[in-house]
């Protein structure tokens, strides 16, 4: 860098941070900066525009008090220094001489059978003490070396795995990395089915009994508050891995996670979430095709804003098979559209209290963004294929609805 001229540099800038630590350490500087001779100086009256221009006079310093400045700033850069590496010193490993890493490694493939259960989201290291503790591989630092080695370590899995007592740690690896050695205990659970049902479906996937899942109080759930501390419609469809060791109420807080999850990656709003579910419970009953769901949707704002061809009754027949908690027929008789359930959509006008049913993805996106369109009735003329038709007239509807007849009578036995 550039340098002021040699003069000042000399005789000001080289002394100058003894002089003012001297200053400052010594608490001589309120004396040395009231110079009489200083003032007489710069401020002189005879001529007042010498103030800018007029040479300071230079002070001549006692060269002891400047050893003994320098003398002190070098003994708290020193203390500084110390007290720095002591603070630095806990934030990295200790490597006591004394204290020796173990790098105790078995040989071979191992012996017997020991379950282990990595967790979602485990580092390395983590996996390492995992398998120390069980007596899987001898030490954290032999399993770290076979990690490092192997290129494809990234690839282990979180769940439940065969492992064997002292194994090689390079062994150990193989098997994390082998899809054999892991259990899964995938369980499904699919779009549209009532609390009921999947306790069933994950009674059956997980050993436990339904009266397990019976006895978990929601309560004791962390529920959304869009739920009013009920499970139905709030029991996310999709496919779960759950533990060996996992419990009735953890696997029905997983599936509530889930959902939160879901409707928070969607944008719906806490404000909307329990209407948008409702109606979502609802397409998803009476729709089979991702592509029908958004008319289906449709069709309800429609009937719900009350025009004259429904005067605000959805008449959905999912909401009378919810009544009922009967699956295997395509429409509804007479006498059960006549139950005066709040659920009857026949009935009562506008949305049912609850949901019907768990609704997926595609569903409560549905319901949250409906197509546009003047559609008000709609019928699947074809329960066998799902083909689903939409009117916009009453006239045409029973066009429709013909053809859903028909498909009755050649399937007697499924309406």
């Amino acid at each position: 860098m550039s340098q002021p001229p040699e003069d000042d540099w000399d005789e000001h800038d080289a002394r100058g941070a003894a002089e003012r630590f001297d200053d400052d350490v010594l608490g001589l500087r309120g004396a040395r900066h009231h110079d009489e001779s200083l003032a007489d100086d710069v401020l002189d009256p005879a001529d007042p525009d010498a103030y800018h221009y007029r040479q300071r006079r230079r002070r001549h310093r006692n060269p002891v008090l400047k050893v003994l400045a320098l003398t002190l700033a070098a003994l708290v850069v020193v203390v500084a220094g110390v007290y720095s590496f002591g603070s630095m010193r806990s934030l990295l490993p200790d490597l006591s001489a004394g204290e020796a890493v173990s790098t105790t490694d078995y040989e071979g493939e191992g012996s017997g059978e020991v379950i282990v259960e990595i967790p979602q989201g485990a580092a390395g290291a983590q996996i390492a003490e995992i398998l120390v503790e069980e007596d899987v591989v001898g030490s954290v630092a032999a399993f770290s070396t076979a990690l490092q080695a192997n290129p494809d370590s990234s690839a282990i899995q979180p769940g439940t795995y065969r492992m064997a007592n002292q194994m090689s740690s390079e062994a150990a690896l193989g098997r994390l990395l082998d899809p054999e050695f892991r259990e899964f205990s995938g369980v499904t659970v699919r779009e549209g089915l009532w609390v009921d049902e999947t306790f069933q479906v994950l009674a059956e996937g997980t050993g436990h009994d339904v009266a397990d899942y019976e006895a978990v109080d929601p309560a004791d759930l962390e529920l959304p508050e869009a739920a009013e501390g009920e499970l139905e419609g709030f029991l996310y469809p999709s496919t779960y891995e759950f533990g060996p060791d996992s419990t009735p109420a953890e696997q029905l807080q997983a599936m509530i996670d889930q959902g939160v999850q879901v409707y928070d990656e969607l944008g719906i709003a806490d404000e909307d979430l329990r209407e948008v579910v409702v109606k979502a419970s609802i397409v998803q009953g009476e729709g089979q095709f991702a592509e029908d769901l958004p008319k289906i949707a449709r069709v309800m704002e429609n009937r719900i804003e009350g025009n004259s061809e429904t005067s605000g009754f959805l008449q959905m027949d999912s909401t009378v098979h919810f009544i009922y908690q009967e699956r295997g027929r395509a429409g509804t008789t007479e006498e059960q559209r006549s139950n005066d359930s709040p659920y009857n959509t026949y009935v009562h006008p506008g949305l049912p209290p609850g949901p019907i049913n768990s609704p997926g993805e595609d569903a409560l996106r549905a319901a949250n963004e409906p197509e546009a369109g003047d559609w008000v009735y709609f019928v699947t003329v074809n329960p066998s294929t799902g083909e689903t038709k939409f009117a916009e007239t009453y006239e045409e509807h029973l066009a429709n609805q013909d053809e859903f007849l028909q498909w009755c009578e050649d399937n007697p036995d499924q309406c």
